[in-house]
C-alpha cells in the first residue's frame, strides 16, 4: 500500500512529494529538526501526514537525547565521573522539539494533535522514572501506533463515505486527500478508493490544484496507479462542469474543522462549495476526528497559512509573471458549515446541526482513551 513515510533504525523516510510524479525520491530525517524542516518545505503535506511527521520528529528528538548520553557515557573516565541529563533536561529538549514541529505550519490542527499525544507519553514516562532509552522507546511505539490507527481510521472513512455513492456517481475532488496525505489509503480519495474496491463504478474527478498542482501530479497519480478512473480539470472548470450535471458529488479533505463545522482546506474549497450548493450538488468533507477543533468555535479563529508569493510567481523555477508583481498566495481558505452537507468522519456522517454531531463523533472515542486518527 502506499504510504509517503517509513520508519527504519535509520530515521524516518519522507517520500518527496514535490518530485513526484516524475522522481521518486526518498529522504532520511535524521533530526527533528530535518522533520520540521520537511515538513515547512512541503517535502511531506497533508494534514494527517503532518501529525504522523511531528509524532516521529518527536520520537527523533528522544533518540538524539538518547545518543547523547551513550556518548557521555563513552567519553567519562569512571563510573564516579557520569553526569547524564537529569529529567528536567530531557522534558525541556521534548519540549523544544514539540514547540518546533509544532509551529512549522500553523493550519492543519494534526501538528498540533499528535505533539500535544506525544508529550503526554513523554511526560508520563519521565515522571515514571524512566530514562532516556525508554522514553525513545515510548515515543517511537506511540508514533508508529499512530500510523497504523491512521490507515485503519481511513479505511473507515472509505466506508462510511461509500455508503453516501451511488453506483456511476462521478466524484469531484480537490488538491490531494489520498494515501500521499496520511499515513496510507486516504481520507477524500480514501472513499472513491473504498467504493472502487467495493466494486461500484465511481469516476473522480481532479481538480489540478494550483500553485502546487496536488491534484495533477499527486491525486492523478495515485488513482491511475491504483487503476481508479480519473479525469484531470483545471481549477477553472470545476463550476461549469457542476452547471453540465457532469458532477454528483464532491468529496474533499480538510486541515482543520472547527467546532461549528467551518473547514479548512486547500485554497479554492470554499469556490466549490458556493458551486454546489448553486447546482445542488452534495460537497462533502472526509475528515479523521483528528482533525476536529472543538476548541475553535468557528473558522474565523483558524490562522490561515500564507505562502512563498514566488510559488505563484514561478513554475517549475521559471518565471511566469513580470518581475516586481505584486502576489498573495494563501494555502487554505474556509468553507462555512452552511455550504457542507456532512463531515465524514470514522465514527460515521456528521451532519447538520454540525456543532452537535461532530461532538457525538469525537464522544465515541473517548472510552477507548482518546482519539484514533492522523
Amino acid at each position: 500500500m502506499l504510504t509517503p513515510m517509513r520508519w527504519t533504525q535509520e530515521g524516518l523516510y519522507l517520500l518527496d512529494q514535490r518530485l513526484l510524479p516524475r522522481h521518486e525520491q526518498w529522504n532520511l530525517c535524521e533530526t527533528p529538526e530535518e522533520a520540521a524542516e520537511a515538513i515547512r518545505d512541503m517535502v511531506v503535506r497533508g494534514a494527517p501526514a503532518l501529525g504522523l511527521t511531528a509524532a516521529y520528529g518527536m520520537a527523533l528528538a528522544a533518540r538524539q537525547l538518547a545518543n547523547e548520553e551513550a556518548c557521555h557515557s563513552e567519553n567519562s573516565d569512571s563510573h564516579r565521573d557520569r553526569d547524564p541529563l537529569d529529567r528536567h533536561s530531557y522534558m525541556d529538549r521534548i519540549f523544544e522539539a514539540a514547540t518546533m514541529l509544532t509551529d512549522s505550519r500553523p493550519t492543519a490542527v494534526n501538528l498540533s494533535w499528535a505533539v500535544k499525544q506525544q508529550l503526554e507519553v513523554a511526560a508520563q514516562t519521565v515522571g515514571t522514572g524512566g530514562g532516556v532509552g525508554d522514553l525513545y522507546g515510548a515515543l517511537i511505539d506511540k508514533a508508529q501506533k499512530m500510523h497504523e490507527e491512521d490507515i485503519l481510521t481511513n479505511r473507515s472513512i472509505g466506508r462510511h463515505g461509500a455508503a453516501l455513492l451511488r453506483d456511476g456517481d462521478r466524484i469531484l475532488t480537490h488538491c490531494n486527500a489520498g494515501a500521499l496525505a496520511t499515513g496510507g489509503y486516504g481520507t477524500a480519495l480514501g472513499v472513491i478508493r473504498f467504493a472502487h474496491d467495493a466494486g461500484m463504478n465511481v469516476q473522480a474527478y481532479a481538480t489540478e490544484t494550483r500553485p502546487y498542482l496536488q491534484g495533477a501530479r499527486l491525486t492523478a497519480w495515485e488513482l491511475t496507479r491504483d487503476g481508479i478512473p480519473v479525469t484531470l480539470i483545471v481549477d477553472g472548470a470545476a463550476g461549469m462542469l457542476m452547471q453540465r450535471g457532469d458532477i454528483d458529488a464532491v468529496v474533499v479533505g480538510a486541515d482543520r474543522v472547527a467546532a461549528n463545522g467551518d473547514t479548512a482546506n486547500k485554497i479554492g474549497t470554499y469556490q466549490l462549495a458556493l458551486a454546489a450548493r448553486e447546482n445542488s450538488v452534495p460537497f462533502y468533507v472526509a475528515a479523521p476526528t483528528s482533525t476536529l477543533d472543538l476548541d475553535t468555535p468557528y473558522g474565523s479563529g483558524v490562522e490561515v497559512e500564507k505562502r512563498d508569493p514566488a510559488e505563484i510567481t514561478q513554475f517549475m523555477g521559471e518565471q511566469t509573471a513580470p518581475d516586481m508583481v505584486r502576489a498573495v498566495n494563501f494555502a487554505f481558505d474556509i468553507t462555512p458549515a452552511e455550504l457542507i452537507t456532512g463531515v465524514i468522519t470514522e465514527n460515521g456522517l456528521a451532519e447538520a446541526p454540525l456543532l452537535e454531531s461532530l461532538e457525538r463523533m469525537i464522544r465515541v472515542n473517548k472510552p477507548h482513551g482518546g482519539d484514533s486518527g492522523a
